[in-house]
């Protein structure tokens, strides 16, 4: 009898919530597409690049550069599937066209599209149906999966039911204008550590982003860190990000912070090992309960260390060759093939 993978029996047929790499790198201008594009292939697909169409196009010239970043997907630039993009917001007019250009110019499809500056569920259910129906259109295979911006108050007030959303897998929290939202109520220093931790209104909007992430099975993506120049701040912010807040991924702008997310996020030796030793005995005990130095465990806890697992191998960890027969998923689509 075959023994059974962490996959197959701790979801009860469910597919395992999604794991993103870590940090989602963002990239305007041509210059800056090429070099992230490059460290990519450098690190490998432990780090996802996304291709700003917002704030890196130029005003008049939207479309040239839709087409630009279309050219990049799919190309020799795009070495692992793991490039999206982020298109103009909902009242922008060149949204749709975005949307259009890239899925008909692309060599293939983004990894994902990104939604800015939601304001309502509507508008985001407009948003996700249009991208949903140009691929239907266009004669795409696979959906494409859908990340939120969530930097207004309307967003935050619904931040639930657009976690819910059909086709979104993750919700990223826009630090910057949160802030500049309340208009001088909320100081600047709440824009950068430790104030963008301690502030109870930013504090209370990162805690309810990352909740309703938890409850529908998606990623929550913690915003940017300003500082460039002393990487200890940026592995700081991101180790607080998920040891406090529950963020699974961050934002990076510089090339420099990519390692320094990637490592923070990624679990530890120990907690590898850990999670190896306890799902070796449990697969051993068919997924009954067992005991391991003195605590018992049992299928909740099984899916914890699963996790564990998962998400060192996206990564790029080494994970105890005894467990590499569990990895016969797409683990970024939590699908068996065993």
């Amino acid at each position: 009898m075959r023994a059974l993978t962490p996959a197959e029996v701790l979801f009860d047929g469910e597919a395992p919530p999604r794991i993103l790499p870590a940090c989602d790198h963002y990239a305007g201008s041509e210059k800056l597409m090429l070099k992230s594009l490059a460290l990519q292939q450098q690190l490998g697909p432990v780090f996802d690049v996304t291709l700003d169409c917002e704030d890196g196009a130029q005003v008049g010239h939207e479309t040239e550069h839709a087409e630009q970043v279309a050219s990049l997907l799919g190309s020799e630039h795009d070495a692992f599937g793991r490039v999206g993009v982020r298109i103009h917001d909902f009242h922008h007019p060149h949204w749709r066209d975005d949307v259009r250009t890239i899925l008909r110019a692309a060599k293939s499809p983004p990894a994902y599209i990104t939604l800015p500056k939601i304001g309502c569920v509507p508008d985001a259910a407009e948003m996700c149906a249009f991208i949903e129906a140009t691929r239907r259109e266009l004669g795409l295979a696979q959906p494409i999966a859908l990340q939120v911006l969530i930097e207004t108050h309307g967003a935050l007030a619904h931040v639930f039911e657009l976690a819910a959303l059909p086709g979104v897998e993750a919700l990223s929290f826009g630090l910057m204008d949160f802030v500049s939202a309340h208009h001088g109520a909320i100081p600047d220093s709440a824009m950068r550590s430790p104030g963008q931790f301690d502030h109870p209104l930013v504090a209370r909007a990162k805690l309810n982003l990352s909740a309703a992430c938890h409850a529908h099975g998606k990623t929550p993506s913690h915003n940017v860190t300003t500082e460039v120049r002393d990487l200890n701040v940026v592995a700081s912010d991101a180790a607080r990000a998920r040891d406090t807040f529950g963020y699974t991924r961050m934002w990076s702008i510089h090339p420099a912070q990519v390692p320094a997310i990637v490592a923070a996020f990624a679990p530890r030796d120990e907690e590898i090992t850990l999670a190896a030793e306890i799902l070796l005995a449990a697969q051993s005990a068919q997924w009954g309960p067992t005991r391991h130095r003195d605590t018992l465990h049992d299928r909740a806890s099984y899916r914890y260390y699963w996790s564990v697992l998962r998400r060192a191998h996206t990564a790029g960890r080494t994970v105890p060759d005894e467990t590499t027969r569990f990895f016969t998923t797409t683990l970024l689509t939590g699908t068996t093939t065993s």
